[in-house]
């Protein structure tokens, strides 16, 4: 199981790449496959300012629908507009072109809630 040693991670099964004061955020490789094939993604939350823990999206798979929670406070300021025709991608490339949002933060100190790689096997049982 791929879990990037330089992304940050949630108990949500969320990843989270800080660049600067903004974020990317997407799901795991591990979240991925707990929900199989992915066939939509809702996110109408962009340009909206959310808090951590606050809802910012779903992610709809064959089986179910999953919520979606932002890891850090701040602005989504980009929604990733190639999973509105080709939400698979989040299967096949969690971490790269399978990203979700990009937020622009607006509280750094909210980082020492994410958990790192190591963490987050010892999390998954990896």
């Amino acid at each position: 199981m791929n879990i990037p040693d330089d992304l940050l991670y949630t108990k949500d099964h969320e990843w989270v790449k800080i660049e600067g004061d903004e974020a990317k955020v997407g799901i795991t490789e591990f979240a991925q496959g707990e929900l199989g094939d992915i066939v939509y993604v809702e996110i109408e939350t962009e340009g909206e300012t959310i808090a951590k823990g606050e809802l910012f999206g779903t992610i709809e798979a064959v089986k179910t629908v999953s919520d979606l929670f932002m890891p850090m406070s701040g602005e989504v300021t980009e929604f990733n507009e190639e999973l509105e025709s080709e939400p698979e991608i989040v299967n096949s490339d969690p971490y790269g072109d399978g990203w979700m949002i990009k937020i622009a933060l607006s509280d750094m100190s909210e980082k020492e809630f994410l958990i790192d790689a190591a963490t987050y096997r010892e999390l998954i049982g990896k």
